[in-house]
């Protein structure tokens, strides 16, 4: 079986969509002849767990722990309920301060201190267990420098994998970065894009962002779901003694969609029917300003936060809910990006309420899967009337599973993909 070495800052028992991409590609790989070998962090600063998440690395995978040193973890925790956007002009003088330096010092990011001794221990790795990939998941884009020092030193074809954009991500700006590391982060990403043997994009738009910038071999590999995680049985219809809306995952206070509550309080005060049937479910970390606009709404008795849960249960959720919605944060970048709860939305089957560019990646994907709709933030009366069209079959029982065929985003077509991917790069080798 041939061996490709993954270096990803995210794995179990870490928890959130960072970890999952490389997880279930880990877990599908070696049905297609490729054994993985997993480079991470012994002690990496995490603000979740979800231990459900290790029964998807199978017998075949090999995982090399090393101990990291992040500056992070000498400036104390912050509340999950209390965190500042990094797009927040209410940054007090500490925030501010930590967010120079992180963006100044550090750079790319602050586990840049652990890529040389990664290196080191990996020079030694390789002269006794060779491997025949590398790939890189970033961020944190200081694995991508890790992948590269290896690929140059042993000569072994390299794959950079992109769960986000680099400079182009939406929270670039906002950095404070000075002139001299704003150059330094544009060197060091064009040199990453520039000398990989492949990039890979989750985003159409990221990829067309990647090819204007580079010659070097762009590909695209979305995130997706995995099949095993959900039931499709008797699932054409939905049942259920609430009309259950759903968000699950980070959620952030720039994503905040206020105009939603508004129309959803409209319907609990002109029905009420509704008001009678509807529950408004957050799954994950929410902002306090989240909940704050929640309660100004006159919602905060039919709302229930039941805060970050295992992905199983997550999952469990998302098919019992009535509607799912998913706000982008308010950036102009984000019309590129495509959140990794999306494609589990999908597989979950159930209405999806975007929020967004409506000529954005996400509203793309909704519109040709024919699993919902998106949204510009200020159209309330719009996302109303939609709402109710969905509460009126789901009191008929009629919430019908209309969607189009999904396949091509489960996990294991896309560990296919990667496959062919190696593959191919050991033949141009």
């Amino acid at each position: 079986m041939k061996r490709v070495l993954v270096i990803a800052y995210y794995w179990p028992p870490s928890g959130g969509s960072g970890v999952q991409r490389w997880v279930k590609m880990c877990k599908y790989l070696p049905s297609c002849g490729w054994q993985p070998v997993v480079y991470t962090p012994l002690n990496p600063a995490v603000t979740s767990t979800d231990t459900t998440l290790e029964a998807d690395i199978p017998p075949e995978v090999e995982v090399l722990k090393r101990a990291i040193l992040e500056p992070g973890q000498f400036a104390g925790k912050t509340s999950a309920a209390q965190v500042t956007p990094i797009n927040s002009q209410k940054k007090n003088f500490k925030q501010k301060l930590m967010m120079w330096i992180r963006g100044n010092v550090f750079i790319p990011d602050p586990r840049i201190v652990w890529v040389r001794p990664s290196v080191s221990f990996l020079k030694r790795y390789l002269k006794e267990h060779p491997v025949d990939i590398i790939v890189s998941t970033g961020p944190p884009h200081s694995m991508h420098l890790i992948a590269r020092k290896i690929s140059l030193e042993f000569g072994i074809p390299w794959v950079a994998d992109f769960r986000d954009p680099w400079t182009k991500m939406f929270y670039f700006k906002h950095l404070g970065l000075g002139r001299r590391a704003s150059r330094r982060h544009v060197s060091l990403e064009r040199d990453v894009l520039d000398h990989a043997n492949c990039v890979v994009a989750v985003s159409p738009l990221v990829q067309e962002d990647f090819k204007a910038m580079t010659d070097t071999r762009i590909e695209l590999i979305t995130n997706g779901f995995d099949l095993c995680d959900f039931d499709f049985e008797a699932r054409t219809h939905f049942s259920s003694d609430k009309f259950t809306i759903l968000h699950a995952g980070l959620f952030a206070a720039d994503g905040n969609p206020s105009m939603l509550w508004e129309a959803l309080a409209a319907l609990v005060r002109e029905h009420d029917d509704f008001r009678r049937d509807f529950r408004l479910l957050l799954c994950g970390k929410t902002d306090r300003a989240i909940l704050e606009s929640i309660n100004a709404a006159g919602l905060g008795e039919l709302t229930r936060d039941i805060g970050y849960v295992d992905h199983s249960k997550v999952v469990a959720l998302m098919k019992k809910a009535a509607v799912l919605i998913l706000p982008l944060r308010k950036e102009p970048e984000y019309r590129a990006t495509l959140p990794g709860k999306l494609f589990e939305y999908l597989a979950s089957r159930r209405p999806v309420l975007g929020i967004g560019q409506q000529d954005g990646a996400m509203a793309a994907i909704l519109s040709e899967s024919g699993a919902g709709t998106t949204f510009d933030w200020p159209q309330q009366e719009k996302m109303q009337a939609w709402i109710s069209e969905k509460y009126l079959l789901w009191k008929e029982g009629k919430l019908a599973d209309n969607m189009a065929d999904i396949s091509k985003y489960e996990r294991s077509a896309l560990a296919r993909r990667y496959a062919e991917l190696f593959n191919g790069l050991l033949e141009e080798k």
